[in-house]
């Protein structure tokens, strides 16, 4: 064979071996998470005011109220899939954002999914963030949670400060200084 024929099949071989392999899987979450864009950040005056009265559930099905957060902190909600690598790249950066404001900022990181599936993936990629499951039936949902992933960050008196849809830079210094300016 020749040596363009060879090189052009080892190019094959590469480009399939993303598709077909945990390589591939694992490049992809690093890619999206290099290219990931900016949280929008909304000026006070511009922010829209969600309800509070929204049912949520814990890991043990123990639902309780969004509610508990109002006028208490500043909250960041999430919502994500643990099977789409669009979500688990954006959860490094959530892991992130939550280590550094978990005392200060009430964290919903919520999925529509059974525990198992989650609990896997949070081992996995040692993530230590408390997921919040999703009440499908709930009548009341402040956001859209069929846009996975999505995230919004909330005031305490219930205006949504930043947001963004698909994957973004949560632990970035724009996110850091809303935070620091909401938590004093």
């Amino acid at each position: 064979m020749k040596k363009r024929t060879i090189l052009n099949l080892l190019l094959i071989l590469f480009v399939l071996s993303f598709f077909v392999t945990p390589l591939g899987y694992e490049s992809k979450i690093l890619l999206q998470r290099i290219f990931a864009g900016s949280v929008d950040i909304i000026p006070a005056d511009k922010a829209r005011k969600i309800d509070f009265d929204w049912q949520l559930k814990d890991r043990n099905n123990v639902q309780f109220n969004y509610s508990q957060t109002e006028g208490k902190k500043p909250s960041f909600v999430y919502f994500f899939s643990s099977w789409r690598e669009i979500s688990v790249a954006d959860l490094y950066a959530v892991e992130k954002l939550y280590d550094a404001y978990k005392d200060k900022v009430d964290f919903y990181i919520i999925t529509n999914e059974l525990p198992e599936p989650v609990d896997e993936m949070m081992q996995k990629r040692n993530f230590h963030f408390k997921v919040t499951y999703l009440i499908i039936e709930a009548p009341k949902k402040p956001f859209d949670p069929d846009k996975i992933p999505a995230g919004y960050i909330v005031d305490r008196n219930g205006y949504v400060r930043a947001q963004k849809d698909g994957i973004a830079r949560w632990n970035s210094d724009a996110v850091h200084q809303l935070l620091d300016s909401l938590t004093q």
